[in-house]
């Protein structure tokens, strides 16, 4: 099975091709046309710019993946329904629509998340991931653990209370007068600290549950920043300090909460996946896991947004036959998989 797939849900214009066979998944094009630096001025995702940038770089996208204008051998185009933001996927929505509809070919919309689970079987073995499979989602919209019982089969275990991982990082990077996106940044200046942390809480980490909550750390950051002497916290060693000890205080969640979660559901594999999977500390921590299971990351170049992973998705999709009518799929910023 060959599929097309198109990923527009934030600020990243994505498009791919892959290949699918026995499970197995080979990239032919993964492209990927980024925003960061138009919207990095305004320190976040300027939505209308967004959605603007989209329908200027989606033709370009198109003509570069090399398809035939007939689309012939495409069996799929799978495309990113949502969540996100509306005025983004309707770029991508309305042109998959189109190209299913000319190309006469059955069309599927994705979770966005779900595109970020399955980007763990991308130039993977598929016989290495084993259910159920423990999924620990971080991104920069959402934070969850997701227990996935089979393909398409999930049962979320907790999510974010307030702000995503990927959201507390921006934020208390710009606190920092850090450049965003945050998360790079941070974990940059991160690396460069040898030595003590500055104290910093542990949101919900022992709470029963599995949900999480980030928006404390964050406002902890700014009041040490307002309780540091000025000529203290402009000082690189500070910013790396903190920047290193908000880090760990992430990391230090996230591998509890999964602990716990391991602890009681006993799954196969461990995955991990979205932006922030990138993290080289949350790498580190999660690869010195002492369990049974074993963890897996995606590729870095699949850690962010791209079409790639919402092809996969797209690809067990079609396999249930769950295929949207190109007349009827809208973007929904708010869709749920789970």
């Amino acid at each position: 099975m060959r599929i097309f797939a198109i990923e527009t849900s934030c600020d990243e214009t994505a498009v791919a091709v892959v290949d699918e066979a026995r499970g197995k998944f080979r990239v032919i094009k993964n492209l990927v046309s980024s925003q960061v630096k138009l919207h990095a001025k305004y320190g976040g995702v300027v939505p209308e710019l967004a959605a603007r940038e989209h329908a200027k770089n989606l033709p370009i996208l198109l003509k570069q993946a090399r398809v035939p204008r007939n689309g012939h051998g495409i069996d799929v185009v799978a495309v990113t329904a949502g969540p996100g933001l509306v005025v983004a996927l309707r770029n991508g929505v309305e042109t998959a629509k189109c190209l299913a509809h000319f190309w006469n070919k059955p069309l599927v919309g994705v979770n966005h998340m779900e595109g970020h689970i399955y980007s763990n079987w991308l130039m993977r073995d598929p016989r290495e991931i084993i259910f159920p499979a423990l999924n620990l989602v971080v991104s920069g919209g959402h934070t969850m653990l997701v227990l996935m019982k089979g393909h398409g089969k999930y049962v979320l275990l907790g999510e974010t209370r307030d702000d995503a991982v990927g959201e507390a990082f921006d934020k208390s990077a710009r606190l920092m007068d850090l450049p965003y996106p945050g998360g790079p940044s941070v974990s940059a200046r991160a690396q460069m600290h040898e030595g003590p942390f500055i104290k910093l809480p542990r949101p919900m980490i022992l709470s029963p549950d599995f949900d999480f909550s980030f928006s404390g750390l964050k406002t902890a950051v700014l009041y040490s920043l307002l309780q540091t002497p000025k000529r203290v916290k402009k000082t690189d060693a500070f910013i790396n300090q903190m920047c290193a000890s908000f880090e760990e205080a992430v990391v230090d969640v996230l591998y509890n909460k999964t602990m716990r979660a391991v602890k009681k559901y006993n799954p196969k594999t461990i995955l991990v996946c979205g932006g922030v999977s990138a993290n080289a500390r949350l790498r580190e921590r999660f690869m010195s896991m002492d369990f049974d299971a074993p963890v897996f990351f995606p590729e870095k170049r699949f850690t962010g947004d791209n079409a790639a992973m919402i092809a996969v998705a797209g690809a067990f999709m079609a396999k249930k036959k769950l295929f949207s009518d190109p007349f009827k799929i809208k973007a929904d910023p708010n869709k749920r998989f789970l």
